[in-house]
């Protein structure tokens, strides 16, 4: 009950991962010549970048949260091979030393008189900001949820409160329907959805249950994934595996108590499918963080409306966005983040000289799809959906080292490497390939 009193909390502040934290405000100090919204994984990567270019000093990072979450590892969380615990870290050892952490909520952004109001009434002026608030996760717009959540056999590996939800129920599986789901908005992590599936397979056949069950992937989309190269190679495994995958169905109602999922048919409208399940993984709909699409810094969706070459904000010339709040046309990952933060550092290196941004942002973004528990179909692609590959191999098959890579090796170099401004780039696995081959 608590968890799910926290995951309400976090619908009704438009927080993604919160934790309850004592109060408290700005210091003295209201001014900074660099001001960071959000302590997720850009803002905390821009926060060390920031302070390297300008002195600690110099840079403030607001974030209500007393944890940071490394939320790529809660696909193999939800599946049972890594532990919640492993995934976080107190967001007070992830600020870079010297750097002002002002502890609360944005509740305003008011870019006209550059100015930024958190929800403890405290107001702090900036001359630069870079906004990186995320977005927000919208399980209340499913009926049935988040209350669902009380109930056994359902869970979602995107919130850190219901992320063992997943793994019990996956542990409890007995036999009849594995639903699996993908919201008609836009998502961070478009491959998790579906990564879960792949677990959930693996389990069921090493536990000797695969036989009694039925796997069934309902997406909203008109395709299994975005990249064709790629999409492919993910076809041939759902029908090797006899998994079933439905398109163009969106989840609208989660009746718990009966164990019953109501998807509608985007294709039909006004069609609906009740569908039975033993164990269903909600993905929720997605949205724009309150705080920007209430302010003029957003566009017509809501989202923050940068421009996609240089992360420079499209109105106001001292704004500056990155991550998953921005309206940028690519996937919503932290690999993205990672070559976002190298070329964003870059145009404010520029705009700081008063020298036009050089430096464009190609929309890489990279998805490692986990096929099993020991295989990975690394998927890196541009704005354009072409593939954009690191290793001199084919990224499409199914590989040992990628998954390898994807559960050890990375989320140390987000530890070590990318939050601390050390990281990034265009194609920011070209430097374990390097370092692989050294």
């Amino acid at each position: 009950m608590s968890a799910l009193r926290r995951l309400r909390q976090c619908q009704a502040t438009g927080i993604a991962v919160c934790r309850l934290h004592r109060s408290s405000s700005a210091s003295a100090k209201h001014h900074y010549k660099m001001l960071v919204l959000g302590g997720g994984s850009g803002g905390i990567t821009m926060s060390a970048r920031m302070k390297r270019m300008m002195g600690a000093e110099n840079v403030a990072v607001v974030e209500p949260s007393e944890m940071h979450y490394y939320q790529p590892i809660w696909t193999l969380v939800g599946a049972g091979a890594k532990t919640v615990a492993s995934s976080g870290r107190s967001t007070a050892s992830v600020v870079p030393s010297g750097v002002k952490w002002v502890k609360s909520k944005v509740q305003e952004i008011n870019p006209d008189a550059n100015t930024v109001r958190t929800d403890d009434g405290t107001e702090i002026s900036y001359e630069y900001l870079i906004v990186a608030l995320g977005l927000q996760l919208h399980y209340e717009k499913i009926k049935g949820l988040p209350e669902g959540f009380e109930h056994p056999k359902i869970g979602s590996n995107y919130s850190v409160q219901t992320v063992e939800k997943t793994w019990k129920a996956l542990q409890d599986f007995k036999e009849g329907n594995a639903v699996f789901t993908f919201p008609n908005t836009p998502v961070k992590c478009a491959g998790a959805p579906q990564k879960i599936m792949y677990l959930t397979d693996a389990y069921l056949r090493k536990t000797g249950k695969r036989a009694k069950a039925n796997l069934i992937y309902n997406t909203s989309l008109p395709v299994l994934f975005g990249v064709k190269k790629y999409a492919d190679s993910l076809w041939d495994i759902v029908k090797q595996r006899d998994l079933q995958v439905n398109l163009r169905h969106n989840l609208i109602e989660v009746r718990a108590d009966k164990q019953e999922a109501v998807f509608e048919n985007l294709d039909k409208p006004g069609e609906t499918k009740v569908f039975e399940y033993e164990m269903l993984h909600v993905t929720p709909p997605m949205g724009p963080n309150l705080a920007i699409k209430g302010s003029p810094l957003a566009d017509p969706a809501g989202w923050l409306d940068v421009n996609k070459d240089n992360l420079q904000h499209n109105r106001y010339s001292n704004v500056f966005g990155i991550g998953d709040c921005t309206n940028l046309p690519t996937i919503r990952t932290a690999a993205a983040v990672a070559a976002q933060s190298a070329i964003l550092s870059r145009t404010i290196r520029k705009i700081l000289k008063n020298e036009k941004p050089d430096k464009k942002y190609d929309g890489y973004t990279s998805c490692p799809l986990v096929t099993s528990y020991n295989t990975v179909i690394l998927a890196e692609f541009d704005y354009n959906n072409q593939p954009l590959e690191t290793f001199p191999i084919n990224q499409a098959k199914e590989r040992r080292l990628m998954y390898y890579m994807k559960a050890d090796a990375l989320p140390h170099l987000y530890w070590h490497g990318l939050l601390k401004g050390l990281w990034g780039g265009p194609g920011p696995y070209r430097k374990l390939f390097h370092l692989g081959m050294k």
